[in-house]
């Protein structure tokens, strides 16, 4: 039985400010020739990479109550970080754009080796197009001084800029997936669906911390699989990071606090880093394009579909039950690793 009804949860995130900048909800369609690909089970995808905005991704979900603040503080434009080709500075310029606000992109450009395309195309070049100023910087340490700089700057000319984290991965932010909890809980229900687990990309925890809270309010069993993309933290060190990210954002639903073994990292898709494809993730890059016309990329999502294909494989998952691919965008990125993808192609 649900922990708090649909009702009372979509109540209480109305009572948090938000702008309306995604399109909403998401389809949840069947996967039919990934799951012939692969000999079932049953593959649903929930389309993340649909929500609109500057070609999509999950983190306009985030931006919602991100921007939300802002707008409520007075905000005149908005701060915030990635790596060079991060999906969440995109979406974060788009946003800032739409609603009349300056937008700076802190970006770290020093990732270890890669191609030339990196560094201008992909969503560089849209950053660029969509009216962002960037900074680039080498390292963290550059990224808060540059932050320092800005908001000194803005102080003196009586501007409010509003800070928003790596990936909107914070309180505020990752309600956006509780949202999305909800959301995908009642198509669950619309569609009389018997799902056993969800696999996403999880990278700086937001959208894992908001799923986890939202399934566990409503009291849901599916098991929920972040597939770690990121080598800045270990996946104990990142199942104890969301867990903290879980406790804070439940307090401030007055929904109760998930149970530890509802969290869950799965590393063995990582390779050798973060932005680092590998031959897994280059295959299911094929695989999904050529059996379900669906983009994915060599960073988030080519990595994540890796871990559910080798869940398969390795027969980790009822094979009588549906699993749902939660798709978080980012097909932007492969402009940024046109030589690597094309290199995993194998012959036409």
């Amino acid at each position: 039985m649900p922990k708090i009804s649909p009702d009372a949860l979509r109540e209480r995130l109305a009572g948090f400010p938000r702008e309306r900048l995604a399109h909403l909800p998401t389809p949840l369609e069947p996967a039919a020739g990934l799951t012939r690909a692969l000999g079932g089970p049953e593959i649903w995808i929930k389309r993340d990479d649909c929500t609109g905005l500057a070609t999509g991704g999950n983190k306009t979900r985030k931006l919602e109550f991100l921007m939300g603040a802002a707008v409520e503080e007075g905000a005149h434009g908005v701060i915030t970080f990635g790596a060079l080709q991060s999906n969440h500075a995109r979406q974060t310029a788009a946003a800032a754009a739409l609603l009349g606000l300056s937008c700076d992109l802190i970006l770290v450009t020093r990732m270890g080796p890669r191609e030339s395309a990196w560094f201008r195309s992909g969503n560089r070049l849209l950053d660029k197009i969509l009216g962002a100023r960037i900074h680039p910087v080498d390292d963290e340490r550059q990224a808060a001084q540059q932050a320092a700089r800005l908001l000194e700057e803005a102080r003196a000319q009586k501007q409010n800029l509003y800070v928003i984290p790596v990936g909107g991965s914070n309180a505020v932010g990752e309600l956006g997936y509780v949202d999305c909890a909800l959301e995908l809980h009642e198509q669950i229900l619309a569609g009389s669906l018997n799902v056993s687990n969800i696999f996403h990309a999880t990278s700086s925890l937001g959208t894992q911390s908001g799923l986890v809270v939202g399934l566990a309010a409503l009291g849901s069993e599916i098991d929920l699989a972040g597939i770690g993309v990121d080598h800045r933290l270990t996946p104990a060190e990142q199942t104890a990071e969301i867990a903290q990210h879980a406790q804070t954002i439940a307090q401030r639903l007055g929904v109760p606090t998930p149970a530890d073994e509802q969290i869950r990292v799965d590393g063995r898709q990582l390779g050798e880093g973060y932005g680092v494809t590998t031959e897994a993730a280059l295959e299911a890059i094929r695989l999904a394009a050529r059996h379900q016309g669906l983009l994915l990329d060599p960073v988030y999502t080519g990595k994540a579909m890796a871990g559910l294909i080798e869940a398969i494989r390795r027969r980790e998952l009822p094979r009588d039950q549906a699993v749902i691919f939660l798709h978080t965008g980012g097909s932007a990125g492969l402009f940024a690793y046109r030589e690597t993808v094309e290199a995993g192609l194998g012959e036409s």
